[in-house]
């Protein structure tokens, strides 16, 4: 396989890292408090209003896991599969990881609206582009 691939892979295993991380950080606000009988599970069973602030945050952060980067995971094998995978695709993959970091930080932490949308926006960006760009290239490669 070439570098260029594995560095792809690589991207792919870091976003859904992320997931994970975020999902054992939401296990470890949420189920202490359920298990010590702090939140009542009548109070959990339809919505998320009866945790504190800290656990919404990183449950609306890890549903967040699964927009955008599931886009970012179809394109990122769709480039795979081609088998013609440049430093144009690792770049914009790793570029998408890193935004996806940076928003999930911004999510969880001081939740600034503005920093917070302007780092998904780009993400966004971002990935349309990679999917422009490797759409264009399975059409136009022989």
């Amino acid at each position: 396989m070439p570098l260029t691939a594995k560095l792809l892979v690589l991207a792919i295993a870091t976003q859904a890292l992320l997931t994970v991380v975020i999902l054992l950080l939401m296990g470890r606000e949420r189920v202490p408090r359920v298990m010590s009988g702090e939140i009542r599970w009548q109070d959990i069973a339809v919505d998320r209003t009866a945790y504190p602030l800290r656990a919404r945050l990183l449950s609306n952060n890890f549903d967040n896991q699964f927009q955008l980067p599931v886009l970012f995971y179809v394109v990122a094998l769709l480039a795979l599969w081609s088998g013609s995978i440049g430093w144009v695709e690792v770049i914009l993959a790793w570029l998408f990881v890193v935004l996806r970091y940076v928003h999930a930080a911004i999510h969880i932490t001081t939740n600034s609206l503005l920093p917070r949308f302007g780092a998904y926006a780009a993400g966004m960006v971002v990935l349309c582009v990679f999917w422009l760009w490797v759409v264009g290239r399975v059409l136009l490669l022989p």
